[in-house]
């Protein structure tokens, strides 16, 4: 048995059984393609207008958040209601705040914990099945070194809310790779952004980092977007 929501179609009896869905991108949703249109083009203009000169301003911080806050719109129109589209805009509207605060070096530790909260929605979100404790063994291998050299580099104020935001991300990362789909895509592409970007800003200036981070980051979320087509908890229309 089968239902439709704005022409994609979702295994009602898969879902029943609490078993995410099987979505069907391409050719038989063109219209997603069509919705996200205004994400790609307000990411283009993000990209185009930004120059490490630029002064921080609340019109620098608007241009940067409409990605998301167009993804935001995006959930709420296409896929209404639903406790897991709803923890995704939630999550959403947080990294907005998030963005906005990064624009300005003096709130870093503001956007950070907007961003610390964006991932627990995403946790609440991803939810604890199928549990997958074998992925934290790669997770460790790949994290501890890496924090490790970043924490001699911190400065004392700082080595404290970012391990607390590292282990959060790496939770974060374990439920998004465990659930699969483009939610892990999500979920990887996000841990690299946050890498470049703390690496770049607290070890070493990394060449075009401004570039790879938002363009991983941007990826991320979109792809952590799509990923309410594949929620179990898709209701039918």
């Amino acid at each position: 048995m089968q239902a439709t929501l704005g022409g994609s179609h979702v295994d009602m009896d898969t879902r029943e059984e609490g078993l995410p869905g099987k979505p069907r991108f391409s050719a038989q949703q063109p219209h997603v393609g069509r919705w996200l249109s205004p994400f790609f083009l307000t990411c283009a203009v993000y990209f185009l207008l930004w120059s490490p000169e630029n002064q921080p301003s609340w019109v620098g911080a608007l241009i940067k958040c409409l990605p998301i806050l167009y993804l935001v719109v995006f959930l709420w129109t296409v896929y209404p209601g639903g406790s897991y589209s709803l923890l995704l805009q939630g999550a959403l509207l947080c990294s907005a705040v998030g963005d906005s605060c990064l624009v300005w070096p003096e709130a870093f530790l503001h956007g950070m914990a907007a961003f610390a909260v964006a991932h627990l929605l995403y946790l609440w979100a991803f939810g604890l099945t199928p549990l997958k404790p074998g992925l934290l063994l790669p997770i460790l291998l790949a994290s501890i070194p890496y924090y490790g050299l970043l924490l001699w580099h911190l400065p004392p104020d700082m080595v404290l809310p970012l391990t607390a935001y590292s282990l959060v991300l790496a939770v974060m990362l374990w439920r998004g790779l465990a659930r699969g789909g483009s939610t892990c895509w999500g979920a990887l592409l996000f841990t690299l952004s946050d890498a470049v970007l703390a690496w770049n800003l607290f070890v070493h200036p990394l060449p075009h980092a401004h570039l790879v981070v938002m363009a991983t980051y941007y990826a991320a979320q979109v792809l952590i977007a799509l990923s309410a087509f594949q929620s179990p908890r898709l209701k039918s229309n």
